[in-house]
């Protein structure tokens, strides 16, 4: 097995699972993932937030269902941020989306077996073209996948930024109106479904910055000193695990080019 590119920072989140289970409903604030009861998959959670993706990957993997929502979301996070190439993050993105997909007929009341299965294909969408993508009817697998996540957990804060950064994406390639007669993507949605997620996430670097794309995306360059403001906020966060340093890292990167 190829060995995954290393968490840069493995020092400045050290957890250890008293730690994780004393802070999880601030960890977990964005996907609302219950506690695990089996110790075992809270290790491999305490694995994922310090960073060490691959192994916590495949310490989830080890618990079959129970262990899939942490195993695939260090797979999604690793791909999204610390992958360098381009050809095994979409596979990345492409096998996690086919895991979620056989999880969600496994287990159809996990939301986040169907959130991480709208991020994957999201993501993947993203690397290969968005427009190519819908073209091929991924765009209609993806907004299913975070309305059946919103369904099942109405406060996933997560599922309301996502479904929200796919409608502005959708007006930003196929237009307005494509985007409203095929896909039902509307710019009032959009603006809806982020004040939801924000309002439970006001603090999340990665939610700010998808709120910030989106206003360029829906409104153009009379939006550019908020996308900016909202940008500078997400870079001043501290972060609470590696996945947030990750996103903050990504944001200041983009504020310096």
């Amino acid at each position: 097995m190829t060995t995954w590119t290393a968490f840069p920072y493995p020092e400045r989140h050290v957890f250890d699972a008293a730690g994780v289970r004393a802070q999880w409903a601030v960890l977990h604030r964005g996907d609302q993932e219950p506690l695990p009861t089996d110790p075992r998959v809270l290790e491999a959670w305490v694995l994922y937030h310090r960073g060490e993706f691959q192994a916590a990957a495949q310490a989830g993997d080890a618990f079959g269902a129970a262990g899939a929502v942490v195993a695939n979301k260090a797979r999604l996070i690793y791909a999204d941020y610390l992958e360098p190439g381009e050809k095994a993050r979409l596979d990345l993105f492409m096998d996690v989306a086919k895991r979620c997909e056989a999880l969600t007929e496994q287990a159809p009341d996990c939301a986040n077996a169907h959130y991480l299965h709208g991020y994957a294909l999201g993501r993947y969408s993203q690397g290969v073209s968005v427009a190519k993508a819908l073209a091929k009817g991924i765009g209609a697998k993806v907004k299913t996948a975070f309305e059946t996540t919103l369904a099942l957990q109405p406060e996933h804060a997560d599922a309301y930024i996502a479904l929200a950064a796919f409608h502005a994406e959708v007006i930003d390639k196929v237009g307005a109106l494509i985007g409203q007669l095929t896909y039902g993507a509307k710019r009032e949605t959009a603006l809806n479904l982020f004040a939801e997620g924000m309002t439970r996430i006001p603090q999340a670097a990665i939610a700010l910055t998808e709120y910030g794309k989106a206003l360029l995306m829906l409104d153009g360059d009379i939006r550019i000193a908020e996308a900016q403001r909202l940008y500078e906020e997400a870079a001043s966060i501290a972060p609470l695990d590696a996945m947030e340093h990750l996103g903050v890292d990504r944001v200041v990167a983009e504020l310096s080019a």
